[in-house]
């Protein structure tokens, strides 16, 4: 008798919800996963520059390079083969001045290499940012002023030469405008010029919450776009911010956005999440960033960490908190080590 009344006392105690029979096996984990990724949601960055037979190492960012445009035929095949969709292109011109004339020239390095890219596959998704920071002598987004003894960024009259970029990207093929300088209007202005001269087809992925990260540092010179002088924090977002990035994703939304995008991603998880939430209906891109790729790339050299197991969480980690896709350089990788999983 005392036995039993232990016997039920045992049993009593012991847990009826046990959330690990649900973990047991590798296929019951497959089964009740919450969160997918695949290769569609991935965005491969792309570094033109000019030259040939230019194929130089990234030395901050292990694994990319600056490319020529005789060298876009084979990584586009090896992009199109991996089953990438989509690429986001940056340029490094022969040529800068104040105003960053080559990224709206008809020849600019940009122009030259959408149009190359659609000849080689005309499907492949090709993402044009938007912005001036590799194409003008100074490194700075947009027309410098001086204002108070002081040179910064003038807002309206850096408008005017994105709404020529965007056009001159629109015309060389791009499928997407992507202007990621942060200038208020800049969405509005780029939307207008892009109606008027016939691509209102043509969505725009805003940049809308950029912050004025530390994380840009190998961008910069895979770029070469690092300001002269100076920061960029009086039109990239303060990181201690997040009420702000509602408030400038509303308003890019009424300017005309078709997508936004949160950049950092690894860092601004709640901020992803928070966008997503207060905008259900409007596609959303994360930038996981060089500095957030260079970080896991340096640890995993060290030992000190499993690349590929750190970077799938870490990828997994900014879908679930809402990206709908990712700009991200370990994209060919993540192609491959996503098809091992099937």
């Amino acid at each position: 008798m005392v036995m039993t009344k232990e016997r039920e006392v045992r049993s009593l105690m012991l847990p009826k919800n046990r959330a690990r029979r649900l973990r047991r096996t590798a296929f019951m984990r497959d089964l009740i996963r919450e969160t997918h990724l695949c290769v569609d949601d991935l965005v491969l960055p792309l570094f033109i520059r000019h030259g040939q037979e230019v194929k130089s190492a990234i030395t901050s960012m292990p694994g990319h390079y600056q490319l020529s445009l005789d060298q876009l035929e084979t990584e586009i095949k090896t992009i199109m083969a991996l089953g990438i969709k989509s690429v986001l292109l940056f340029g490094i011109p022969s040529h800068k001045d104040e105003q960053g004339s080559d990224s709206f020239a008809e020849t600019g390095i940009i122009q030259q290499a959408i149009r190359y890219i659609k000849q080689l596959a005309p499907e492949l998704l090709v993402m044009a940012d938007t912005c001036f920071c590799e194409y003008t002598d100074h490194g700075h987004c947009g027309v410098l002023v001086n204002s108070a003894g002081s040179f910064e960024v003038d807002n309206d009259k850096t408008l005017t030469l994105l709404a020529k970029q965007a056009v001159a990207q629109a015309k060389a093929g791009a499928d997407i405008i992507a202007p990621s300088g942060m200038i208020d209007g800049m969405v509005l202005v780029i939307r207008q010029a892009l109606d008027e001269a016939g691509f209102s087809h043509i969505p725009i992925l805003s940049y809308a919450v950029k912050y004025a990260s530390a994380l840009y540092g190998p961008f910069r010179e895979a770029a070469e776009g690092a300001p002269s002088g100076g920061d960029r924090k009086n039109h990239q977002m303060d990181p201690a911010n997040a009420a702000e990035a509602l408030k400038e994703a509303c308003t890019d939304i009424e300017e005309g956005a078709d997508m936004l995008m949160v950049k950092p991603a690894a860092n601004y998880l709640d901020i992803i999440y928070r966008i997503k939430h207060a905008y259900p209906d409007i596609p959303l891109g994360a930038y996981h960033v060089s500095g957030e790729y260079a970080m896991i790339k340096a640890a995993a050299a060290k030992g000190w960490l499993d690349e590929k197991t750190a970077a799938l969480e870490v990828l997994i980690s900014i879908k679930r908190a809402g990206a709908d896709f990712i700009i991200n350089y370990f994209a060919k990788d993540m192609a491959l080590w996503l098809q091992e999983r099937h």
